[in-house]
């Protein structure tokens, strides 16, 4: 590199140019063809050239060793920065016999040569998250955009969204409407991608909660639930949970709008796909334990049903063993709050045979070699359940912590 930085300062700066370009030109094009074929991500609203992104490096290693080696995140900001990366990737022997060739070139040859720098720095051009975003909403406008386009849109909207940032950059853009307007689109895809979009951006992000409640599509994501398309409900759900987790407000609107009878029916439907009745009992698990966390708020009120309880403890005599243990995890928050009554989990619910069930079932598991260390860990999870259990009945005087 030492030699070059003498040669450049002979060098007029087109000429450095068409130097580096020539010697650098064939190692960027192979960067651009190895970037698209790793999974570019293309947007139908503009030029290809100004919309090219690339992929997650955490989901491509090729792509991640290449930008670790070359010490970029995929584009150039500036010519010099190009100039740069070009003269520190380039054998100085050959870059000194490139600009004794250009030296020689006529004008027109310059020229052709220029215009391949400048295709090249096209190409390498990247977009930010915030322009990509804008780039997908204005697809998702286009009432005439093919349904694969649509798909495309929502799943480049999916992994943006991710980063809290970029999720609340949305709303500004005026995204969440547009997204939401999705929920309605008579295509199944369309409808399950948009409900995992909302979810994704209203993860743990109070404002984007907020914002997507007020805009209504809490019932449209309920009504999902019940979709016969399994895909589509599983994904409604997982947007019904991210909006209401930690959220009392969603919480109170979750209820008023029959939230309780919605999960009374997942758990207590055996026909129903088990992916949703875990995810279900899960957040039953989830909203007693935040309840416990609120000492000064109201419990919410179908904590108190025994039809609602009995289908939560029904859960212990589940055949999978996951939704088995999520049941469990969510009888053991549910018996530390003040409004359950110990007397509805002896007498109506049968709490009493269903732990005696699962322990005699986990005593079998545990004799199995492959099956006995997740036996043991539930076992121990029983017994805790079993503890509290009588402490609600007054039959013990502390309960476990």
């Amino acid at each position: 590199m030492a030699r070059f930085a003498l040669r450049r300062r002979l060098l007029p700066l087109p000429l450095l140019v068409v130097v580096v370009a020539a010697v650098a030109a064939p190692v960027l094009a192979e960067r651009v063809n190895r970037s698209a074929s790793a999974g570019l991500f293309w947007s139908t609203a503009k030029e290809e050239a100004d919309l090219v992104r690339m992929a997650d490096p955490q989901e491509d290693p090729t792509a991640q060793a290449v930008n670790e080696q070359d010490g970029l995140d995929g584009g150039f900001s500036s010519l010099d920065g190009m100039l740069q990366w070009a003269i520190g990737h380039s054998d100085p022997e050959k870059l000194k016999e490139r600009a004794q060739d250009v030296q020689r070139m006529s004008a027109s040859d310059l020229k052709k040569r220029q215009m391949e720098l400048k295709e090249l720095m096209e190409k390498l051009k990247m977009p930010s998250d915030a322009q990509l975003m804008q780039i997908a909403i204005d697809d998702l406008k286009n009432s005439s955009l093919s349904l694969e386009d649509r798909h495309r849109a929502l799943h480049e909207l999916l992994i943006l969204v991710e980063p809290i940032d970029n999720a609340n950059d949305l709303p500004k853009i005026g995204g969440l409407a547009v997204v939401i307007r999705e929920l309605d689109h008579p295509d199944p895809d369309v409808r399950k991608l948009s409900a995992w979009v909302l979810g994704k951006a209203s993860q743990n992000n109070p404002l984007i909660q907020r914002q997507v409640l007020e805009l209504g599509a809490l019932a449209k994501l309920m009504m999902m639930v019940k979709s016969e398309f399994v895909e589509e409900a599983i994904k409604a759900f997982y947007a019904v949970s991210a909006l209401i987790r930690n959220n009392l407000a969603g919480q109170q609107l979750f209820y008023a709008q029959a939230g309780d009878l919605m999960l009374q029916d997942i758990l207590s439907n055996s026909s129903i796909d088990i992916r949703l009745r875990r995810k279900a009992v899960f957040l039953v698990g989830d909203l007693a334990e935040r309840q416990l966390e609120a000492l000064n708020e109201d419990e919410l009120p179908f904590f108190r049903n025994e039809i609602f309880l009995k289908a939560v403890v029904d859960l212990l005599a589940s055949t999978d063993l996951d939704l088995q243990e999520k049941a469990l995890t969510a009888v053991k928050n549910l018996l530390h709050l003040r409004s359950t009554q110990a007397l509805i989990f002896k007498e109506f619910c049968g709490l009493d045979a269903a732990l005696e069930r699962m322990r005699q079932q986990l005593q079998d598991l545990m004799a199995e070699e492959f099956q006995r260390d997740y036996a043991t860990d539930v076992e121990s999870l029983r017994r805790e359940v079993e503890l509290i259990y009588q402490w609600k009945l007054g039959k013990v005087m502390q309960v476990p912590t």
